[in-house]
């Protein structure tokens, strides 16, 4: 039988060979595309990462962590839990499931209690009894830790360590527990910097929607998952490397020094951290009389000052402090306003 196409001529192929054809053609299409599927997926994955956030989840593990660790592994989520030490002992193997999933696992208290009213010996048996139902379940030795309502103090912060835990806050609130929609949850994360950590929370619907939102928004930026660092509390590479490109960043609760002028040094610390205000405490070096020159980023402003004497330029964001005779260190309040990352510049300290 011949059939004639194009007014050419060839042998017309019987029915079933038609169909063989077809499916072949068919499977060859289904082949090729899984091809380019991969190739196509290849540079997302392979992208260069000019920096690290620390993606958190705070409060598990819950009933919906199975859901919170699918969507992360569907789009290639590495992320920190801050789990609740009761949650762990009341569901080891979610806590497990974390683990199993590639998530980091830390310290988020016992039972969530404002740990800031408690005695140091009470600290100690609630972060050491933490401490043991995450291993126990897990096999891992929490490294960090984040106080409840973001909540600490001197004390707090020396338990933590003797335990052998970094404390971490956060740098981003998504205000996923303020009932805020996908889209704020989305537009809250797209302030992450490089080195910087986002609080969200494990349990909510929202949150889990806006993962595939966050994670575009964070690879068009070139910025990827990482771990938290235990010597810092900053987001390195998921190898512990910090990166090797992008914008370094100055974690709170390290002190920072400048330069001499004028014969003293001025050093920072960060001693009491909550969620909306830190207190930074100063300390002058090299001169009994000194002044300190000290600038804050807008919005954030200093309410309250102690063991000096305060003024202000007309832009309400740089302040000049004056021993006053109460010695060699100085503190204030500062709300943060909405900016958790930043924390104060010393520009200058002069003697006299």
């Amino acid at each position: 039988m011949i059939a004639r196409i194009g007014g050419t001529r060839r042998p017309s192929v019987p029915r079933a060979s038609r169909r063989a054809v077809r499916l072949a053609a068919l499977a060859t299409a289904v082949a090729l595309g899984a091809v380019g599927l991969a190739v196509a997926a290849t540079p997302s994955s392979a992208a260069a990462c000019n920096g690290y956030v620390g993606l958190t989840f705070d409060d598990g593990p819950t009933g919906s962590t199975g859901a919170l660790l699918s969507v992360l592994r569907n789009n290639n989520v590495r992320a920190t839990m801050f789990n609740v030490g009761q949650n762990v002992q009341g569901n080891p193997s979610a806590a497990r499931a974390q683990v199993d999933a590639g998530m980091w696992v830390a310290n988020h208290s016992w039972n969530h209690a404002h740990m800031t009213s408690m005695g140091q010996s009470q600290m100690q048996s609630d972060l050491s009894q933490t401490n043991a139902a995450i291993q126990s379940a897990t096999g891992v030795r929490p490294q960090l830790f984040r106080p409840p309502y973001g909540e600490t103090n001197a004390t707090l912060q020396s338990v933590a360590s003797s335990l052998g835990l970094r404390q971490v806050i956060w740098d981003v609130d998504s205000q996923d527990w303020n009932g805020a929609s996908v889209s704020q949850i989305v537009s809250n994360a797209g302030r992450l910097q490089a080195g910087q950590v986002i609080l969200m929370h494990d349990g909510i619907q929202n949150t889990r929607d806006a993962i595939p939102q966050i994670m575009a928004n964070l690879s068009s930026r070139n910025l990827c998952p990482g771990m938290i660092s235990p010597s810092t509390g900053r987001a390195v590479a998921p190898d512990g490397t910090p990166p090797t490109t992008g914008t370094p960043t100055t974690p709170p609760g390290t002190p920072t020094t400048p330069p001499p002028t004028g014969g003293c040094t001025a050093t920072a610390t960060y001693p009491n951290v909550w969620g909306d205000r830190y207190n930074t405490s100063v300390t002058v070096q090299g001169a009994a009389n000194w002044t300190v020159v000290v600038a804050v980023t807008a919005p954030q402003r200093i309410t309250t000052t102690w063991n000096g004497t305060p003024s202000w330029d007309s832009s309400g964001y740089v302040m000049t402090m004056r021993s006053n005779g109460s010695g060699n260190t100085f503190g204030f309040t500062t709300m943060m306003n909405g900016n958790s990352g930043a924390r104060p510049q010393i520009r200058s300290c002069t003697t006299g």
